[in-house]
């Protein structure tokens, strides 16, 4: 099958992933998201290091099983919503490569396992010098990241993505590579991670807000459908504001002035909420997701800058 662009999308042979333009692949990882997968580490490994314990490698290591099952999760949505029938010519977002007929379903399902096996076994790597119960972490992480859009009771459809993206990409992402580095978790990470699983969330609801009435119709039982674009407003604008409150935690629990730097996103946070709220044009919705995405690097990035300058009276 030849696109207007003049790329071939190759058969797959013996279960291989077939020769496709790289660019197609990068389009179909949604590389606004990976943020979600980027900042959890970064975050962590500022805060391992004020302890004391702060290791490159292992950071490292937890960078590329994130990243991994990310991109992974979302090769998956691409090909789940198209055999589900959410992804069709009504979608007002970006385009999706299966349901634009740029790479075949099996091409795609067969890159879903490839990228999740891939992000499973540099996971492996820690397991021996950190624990054996990151085994169960991992395939749990690997398990959901296809049952978000897939198999019998796919999390996505059933309203239950938001609770998936919070505790993978927030308590989970976190509080594991803080614990592969320095052996224990404590009470500021663990609230920092809950304030950037609820930002990484907020990516979801972004998208799920763009999506309401083609998730409606074709099944997808997203928060949004179930309660609505105003709860979806309330969720996201509880987000926000939690995420500035943790940094006047922190301070409250011993760090130094410069943990306040995320504070310097008050104006864009503010924008963000009026933005989202009085969203209505495609053009707007589409653009509030990558902003989403932009507001929760910018954090991360602050959040950690703070951390390492701030450390601990």
């Amino acid at each position: 099958m030849k696109t207007s662009r003049g790329i071939f999308n190759r058969r797959v042979w013996g279960g291989c992933v077939s020769t496709v333009s790289w660019k197609l692949w990068l389009e179909a990882s949604r590389p606004k998201t990976l943020t979600a997968a980027v900042v959890p580490v970064v975050v962590a490994t500022a805060f391992a290091y004020v302890h004391g314990a702060g290791n490159a490698g292992r950071a490292l290591v937890c960078l590329v099983f994130a990243l991994f099952v990310q991109v992974g999760t979302n090769y998956a949505n691409d090909y789940f919503d198209f055999v589900k029938g959410a992804d069709t010519a009504a979608r007002v977002g970006p385009r999706r490569t299966v349901a634009a007929g740029l790479i075949a379903p099996r091409t795609m399902l067969a890159a879903v396992w490839l990228t999740l096996g891939l992000g499973f076994a540099a996971g492996l790597v820690l397991v021996p010098r950190c624990g054996w119960f990151l085994l169960p972490v991992g395939v749990l992480s690997v398990v959901c990241a296809v049952a978000y859009t897939g198999g019998p009771f796919p999390l996505g459809y059933s309203g239950l993505g938001d609770l998936f993206v919070f505790i993978f990409f927030g308590i989970v992402a976190v509080c594991s590579t803080f614990f592969v580095q320095t052996g224990n978790v404590t009470c500021d990470v663990v609230l920092a991670a809950t304030a950037i699983g609820l930002l990484a969330t907020n990516i979801l609801v972004a998208n799920n807000y763009r999506d309401m009435e083609t998730d409606a119709i074709a099944g997808k039982r997203t928060l949004v459908v179930r309660f609505g674009r105003g709860f979806a407003v309330v969720q996201y604008s509880f987000s926000i504001w939690f995420s500035m409150a943790t940094v006047l935690a922190l301070a409250a629990m011993g760090y130094r002035l410069p943990v306040l730097l995320p504070l310097l996103l008050l104006p864009q946070a503010a924008m963000l909420l009026r933005r989202f709220d009085g969203s209505c044009e495609s053009c707007e919705e589409i653009a509030l997701l990558g902003k989403t995405a932009k507001f929760l690097a910018l954090y991360g990035g602050l959040l950690s800058a703070g951390v390492l300058l701030a450390g601990t009276n």
